[in-house]
């Protein structure tokens, strides 16, 4: 495997042994392994979104572990199944918390949440890869966010909204996922700061066949854009029946299609809709600098070894693994208040931006490190005003 770069090192994960005592909790020993558990949906509604977190968790620890471990020490992964069940959730977190030193996961928001208070109360660190807004609203202490919070999805695509000059707009929401739930509710409540109206606001169930109602009131609005707040089956189902519909309103689609699972169902079907994503996905349109070089330090062995380059999702469980990692550096080992105290101190770059948590910000993450992208011969390309806004971002960050 290719050494990382030298600063990267440093900077995102403890790739050289350090030596010494990993400092473990309840009397483990320098040499034992440092214990990760990993909860995503490997069956159900969200297996395609939980297999990419998986394949780059294991990227993650490989790559550390190729270099000699954190501190001295292995890193093993303990996967479960949620089944995209927030129960099935809860039963896998009950079976592996007692032989963890950290938990990474679920991607499904619904499962997320219900693991959230077991992992709170037992004072596990808790990286979620979901980004419903109630797991840092209000703060727990243990609980932090790896992708940007629907919250801040919604305010990216009002800013573009404002920045296209569209002023009235439709959303249809999946009322039965908390994630599109979250992110239709801070949209409500942001619109009026970019001074955008809602003319059309339709909720659908995960499990909806037929979205010609939905684009039917939309072609009978003044809405200049429709924004389809949902995750998984539906935003293909949704997007194949907008191209087939003939509705010229445009279509904006959130981070949750931003992966080959949404584009090679989708085809020719999917050019030219707009699709947001985490700025990793869009790595290779960024000037050279520490944010595109920690993307390709992901990037570039993901698709060597899937064939494909790393979705929306791939990204967030990558991220999740290299705060980790920093995190038991900083704490010297795995004593699981030190890691959460080095967690609300963290300043990390990762492919999803730079990440500054504190006691009162458990996302760590901005509306900046979001692009608005389009899509153009099968790829995501940032939109002039998104590579614009991106390359303010990242310059900043040398």
């Amino acid at each position: 495997m290719r050494k990382l770069l030298p600063f990267l090192a440093s900077l995102a994960v403890a790739l050289a042994a350090c030596g010494g005592n990993g400092g473990g909790g309840g009397g483990s020993g320098a040499q034992d392994p440092i214990r990760v558990g990993l909860i995503v949906s490997l069956t159900g509604n969200y297996t395609p979104l939980g297999s990419e977190d998986k394949k780059a968790v294991e990227l993650a620890v490989e790559q550390v572990n190729a270099q000699g471990g954190l501190l001295g020490r292995q890193v093993e992964l303990v996967v479960r199944d949620d089944k995209t069940a927030p129960d099935q959730g809860i039963v896998a977190y009950n079976q592996i918390k007692g032989e963890i030193d950290a938990l990474i996961g679920p991607v499904f928001s619904n499962s997320a949440l219900a693991i959230e208070p077991l992992a709170q109360r037992e004072k596990m660190p808790y990286l979620s890869l979901a980004p419903a807004v109630e797991q840092v609203e209000p703060i727990k202490s243990y609980i932090f966010v790896t992708p940007a919070l629907s919250s801040m999805y919604a305010e990216r695509y009002l800013q573009y909204i404002q920045a296209e000059g569209i002023k009235t707009i439709a959303v249809a929401w999946d009322s039965k996922s908390a994630y599109s739930v979250s992110g239709h509710e801070s949209m409500v409540a942001l619109a009026p700061k970019y001074g955008v109206t809602i003319a059309v606001d339709e909720p659908y169930e995960t499990t909806t066949a037929d979205f010609s109602p939905v684009f039917q009131h939309v072609r009978d609005s003044e809405a200049e854009a429709l924004v389809f707040w949902g995750s998984g089956a539906p935003g293909v189902t949704a997007a194949k029946q907008y191209a087939a519909s003939g509705l010229k309103t445009p279509l904006f689609l959130t981070a949750s299609q931003a992966s080959k699972l949404w584009l090679e169902p989708m085809g020719e079907a999917a050019e030219g809709m707009t699709v947001q994503s985490a700025i990793g996905v869009v790595g290779e349109h960024l000037p050279d600098g520490k944010q595109k070089q920690v993307i390709e330090q992901m990037a570039k062995p993901y698709q060597e070894k899937h064939g494909y380059p790393p979705p929306q999702f791939a990204q967030d469980g990558y991220s999740a693994s290299l705060l980790l990692f920093e995190a038991i550096r900083k704490a010297g080992g795995t004593d699981k208040e030190k890691v959460q105290q080095a967690l609300e101190t963290m300043d990390l770059i990762t492919p999803n931006g730079r990440f500054r948590y504190s006691p009162t910000d458990h996302s760590g993450l901005t509306p900046e490190y979001i692009s608005v992208n389009t899509v153009r011969d099968g790829a995501f390309v940032p939109t002039e005003w998104a590579r614009e806004q991106l390359t303010k971002t990242v310059a900043g960050l040398g």
